[in-house]
């Protein structure tokens, strides 16, 4: 049995060597700017989404998932972020739609950039990783699916939040740990 770790270490490599930093900067001060931040994604994305949620919660900032019973109304002022790997995620596509009529900003992390939830987002993030059923230029991947993009999302949302407290003059780890749930 071989595993091919090599291989995937390889492609991780490719995609951050191939993401576009400034675009990485743009996000991570559309975040910034930000206090209200809505979440939204499926599947595996959705799962590598709802830990840069729970970052942003350690960060101090108000963030929802937007499948939760408890989310409010989304309005002027708040972030709706939404990950769609192909970009043609049709619920997705919907709530983004819906979140813009409600006067919110729109930032949509995909593999898909010409997909049609990217087309209508106010800030688009790329992430050229090979994803389930994306038709745009991408870092190829051995691996099944959209695993490189979701592998490679987790990452990158991670690298996201280690650079904002690091630019952050009140922020830290240990401050962040503090919000951290104590009730497990």
């Amino acid at each position: 049995m071989r595993y091919r770790f090599e291989e995937i270490a390889d492609e991780h490599r490719k995609v951050y060597q191939a993401i576009d930093k400034e675009m990485l900067s743009g996000f991570a001060s559309l975040v910034g700017a930000h206090s209200r931040l809505f979440f939204i994604g499926v599947g595996r994305e959705g799962l590598q989404t709802r830990a840069f949620a729970m970052r942003m919660t350690h960060m101090g900032k108000e963030a929802h998932w937007v499948w939760d019973d408890t989310t409010p109304c989304i309005g002027h002022g708040d972030l709706l972020i939404a990950t769609s790997g192909s970009g043609d995620i049709g619920h997705i596509d919907y709530v983004c739609r819906q979140a813009k009529e409600a006067g919110a900003k729109v930032a949509v992390i995909t593999g898909s950039p010409s997909g049609k939830t990217a087309r209508d987002a106010d800030f688009v993030l790329f992430i050229p990783a090979c994803v389930y059923k994306g038709t745009d230029e991408v870092v190829p991947s051995v691996q099944p699916m959209g695993n490189l993009f979701e592998q490679c999302l987790l990452v990158v949302l991670d690298a996201v939040v280690m650079a904002m407290v690091e630019q952050s003059d009140s922020l830290t780890f240990e401050k962040m740990a503090m919000r951290h749930r104590n009730v497990e």
